[in-house]
């Protein structure tokens, strides 16, 4: 199979915190395939470390109150080229990029509330099967 994945999955240092969500389970459920390996965020020419964004009102906002929906979005069309034919795309929980269920609420107080990242639902909206990664926690 073809996976597309989000590239802190891996152990890339792609965060907004320049530090990666390793995930040994899934790289371990995924070791005999082929992966292809995305950072929406940097392809959309993001610095990492990066200040820390949410969704807000359906626009990628900065912990400053910077809009950066426009960079979100030309990194959620770069990461889409990549994985369109995918099998499976792989997705960080919660990320203001990946997350496929639900992100935070863009206020930064660590609140969750049902919606998609701007590459996930990218992917959605192109019928890709998503699988969000469980914590390691």
């Amino acid at each position: 199979m073809k996976i597309g994945m989000s590239a802190c999955l891996a152990g890339r240092n792609c965060k907004y915190n320049g530090k990666n969500n390793l995930n040994e389970k899934v790289m371990k459920q995924f070791e005999n395939d082929k992966i292809i390996l995305v950072c929406p965020e940097q392809l959309g020419g993001l610095d990492t470390p990066r200040i820390p964004c949410e969704i807000r009102s359906g626009r990628a906002v900065n912990r400053e109150g910077t809009d950066v929906t426009e960079q979100f979005e030309q990194g959620a069309d770069a990461a889409f080229e990549l994985v369109k034919d995918c099998d499976l795309v792989v997705l960080q929980p919660r990320s203001p990029s990946c997350g496929a269920s639900h992100v935070y609420d863009g206020t930064f107080s660590g609140k969750l509330v049902e919606g998609c990242g701007i590459f996930a639902k990218k992917c959605k909206m192109s019928n890709i099967p998503i699988m969000e990664a469980e914590s390691e926690k």
